[in-house]
C-alpha cells in the first residue's frame, strides 16, 4: 500500500451521499485495466465520508450509490468519475508526464504526408504549444490522441496511417523474433516455405518502421530480410 503521508484524496458524490479513498497520485497511470492492483495504490483499503477526520461511509451508503460494498468495485467508480485532488505541482508532473505519451504515441503512429516519415517529438510539442492543447492528466493516451492530432493539423501537415513491412526469417530465427512480430503489429499474411523459412506481412504504424526494422536485425544479428512494402498487400 502507499503510505498515508504520499497519498492523495479522490473525491465522488451522488446521490446525495460523499466519499473519499486515500490513493496514490498516479493511480490513474498505474491502475491495472481490470484494477487488479487496486489495493497497493491506495493507503488504506477503507471507503470514508470524511478522511481528514477518519468517518467511514456506511455499507448502507455505499449499498445506495455504488450497489455493492466490495471495496475494489467501489473505488474503481470513485476514481472514474470522480475527482482527484492534486496538489499544483503533482498535477503539473501528472500532466507533463501524460503529454510526453502523448507525443511519443503520435510519433508512433503519424507521419508527415509530404515527406512519408514521422514527425521529430520536438515539432508535434511546438505545434501542440501553439494550438494551447489541453492534456488531461488522467484521461487514457488514446483517448486523447485523436483530439490532438485534429487541434495541430492547421499547424503541420499530419496523418495517421499504417505501413506494412514484409519479413522473411529461417526457422531458428523465427523463434527469437516470435514475441515481437506479434507485439509490434498485426500480422496480415504468413506462411511457411518447403526450405523451412518464415516469410510474413506485418502491419505497423508508419511511425514504426525503423524501430521494426532495428528490433528484428537485432534479435537475429541481422540474419533476416526485412522490407517496406509500397502498397498493402491486403
Amino acid at each position: 500500500m502507499v503510505s498515508v503521508d504520499d497519498a492523495v484524496t479522490a473525491r465522488y458524490e451522488s446521490h446525495g451521499e460523499h466519499f473519499e479513498v486515500l490513493v496514490d497520485p498516479k493511480v490513474m497511470e498505474r491502475l491495472a485495466p481490470d484494477s487488479s492492483n487496486l489495493l497497493e495504490l491506495m493507503a488504506s483499503d477503507r471507503i470514508f465520508k470524511d478522511a481528514r477526520k477518519g468517518t467511514q461511509a456506511s455499507d448502507e451508503s455505499l449499498m445506495k450509490v455504488f450497489g455493492t460494498t466490495d471495496v475494489t468495485a467501489c473505488v474503481t467508480t470513485i476514481l472514474r468519475k470522480g475527482e482527484i485532488q492534486l496538489t499544483t505541482d503533482q498535477r503539473r508532473e501528472l500532466t507533463e508526464a501524460m503529454r510526453k505519451k502523448v507525443v511519443a504515441e503520435i510519433v508512433r503512429n503519424a507521419i508527415n504526408p509530404q515527406t512519408k516519415t514521422p514527425h521529430p517529438p520536438s515539432r508535434i510539442e511546438t505545434a501542440m504549444a501553439e494550438a494551447r492543447v489541453h492534456i488531461d492528466p488522467f484521461k487514457p493516451v488514446e483517448a486523447q490522441v485523436k483530439a490532438v492530432i485534429d487541434a495541430i493539423k492547421p499547424l503541420i501537415p499530419i496523418r495517421v496511417e499504417k505501413a506494412q513491412v514484409a519479413v522473411r526469417v529461417s526457422g531458428e530465427n523465427y523463434g527469437r523474433i516470435y514475441q515481437d512480430l506479434h507485439s509490434l503489429g498485426t500480422i496480415r499474411k504468413e506462411e511457411w516455405t518447403s526450405g523451412g523459412s518464415w516469410i510474413g506481412v506485418i502491419e505497423v504504424p508508419a511511425g514504426m518502421v525503423g524501430d521494426v526494422i532495428d528490433r528484428l536485425n537485432d534479435r537475429t544479428k541481422g540474419e533476416v530480410e526485412i522490407k517496406k512494402l509500397d502498397k498493402p498487400v491486403l
